[in-house]
């Protein structure tokens, strides 16, 4: 199974790893559009002002063009601890056991825009670039990462379960993923999509795919996992499911 999260735009600052190294992640057939990329928001980091508009940053976030000035310097940390916020806190993978753990960095990926695909081990540092971003000089970034990433992803032959949110999933199309989303029931059964609290929920079943013993191979053992963990999810189509939480 893998499970593709959405990033977050906060990050873990710091880390215990040493520089990036783009040779020690995985998937390496991403790397030239990695370097592309990285290379591109270092140079753009020596205009603050250009940077903060391409970023859609305010002055206030003149912080987060340092970060991408130091990509090559700055210390890592494993994928699933460097993205923080709602989902992440609700995935807590700081609180699962060992084992856990491990099937947690086997089955859970990040869409990452600058990294295209980060599994849990991949030691990353943070930075700061969104789904929808336009980089100077740079062609769109799906038109970056669509050659690349669907094919890649297009080979998983296990189950893929798409919790990433809109501006991450143009980045690669997934056409045999299992996409979730989150709708919340009022007292008389209307139904409505969740707009922020839908990441704490995908959080949630994220963190319930991690801690299975055994990996689900399909739409109906995904759906008995969910249950266990004390979550509603119903199949709305063959490879579409929605989480419902009372409003």
């Amino acid at each position: 199974m893998l499970v593709l999260l959405p990033p977050s735009e906060t990050k873990a600052v710091g880390g215990d790893g040493g520089p990036l190294d783009l040779e020690a992640l995985s998937h390496p057939e991403l790397n030239p559009a990695r370097r592309e990329l990285i290379d591109a928001l270092r140079a753009l980091a020596d205009d603050v002002p250009a940077s903060l508009d391409a970023l859609g940053l305010s002055q206030r976030q003149a912080e987060e063009v340092q970060r991408n000035a130091e990509l090559l310097r700055s210390p890592t940390a494993p994928a699933l601890e460097r993205y923080t916020g709602v989902l992440y806190d609700a995935l807590d993978v700081g609180s699962l056991s060992a084992a856990e753990r491990k099937q947690a960095d086997s089955r859970l990926a990040v869409a990452s825009a600058l990294f295209g695909l980060a599994r849990g081990t991949d030691a990353i540092p943070a930075y700061r670039l969104s789904g929808g971003s336009s980089l100077p000089g740079l062609p769109p970034l799906r038109s970056m990462w669509r050659p690349v990433l669907e094919p890649l992803l297009a080979d998983v032959d296990d189950l893929v379960v798409d919790l990433r949110s809109g501006a991450y999933a143009t980045l690669a199309r997934v056409p045999h993923a299992v996409k979730v989303r989150v709708l919340s029931e009022d007292a008389g059964g209307k139904r409505k999509v969740v707009s922020h609290h839908n990441k704490a929920h995908k959080g949630k079943l994220a963190r319930a795919l991690a801690q299975a013993p055994a990996e689900p191979a399909d739409v109906g053992e995904l759906l008995a996992v969910a249950e266990a963990a004390g979550l509603r999810v119903e199949r709305e189509a063959e490879r579409e499911l929605c989480v419902v939480v009372s409003a």
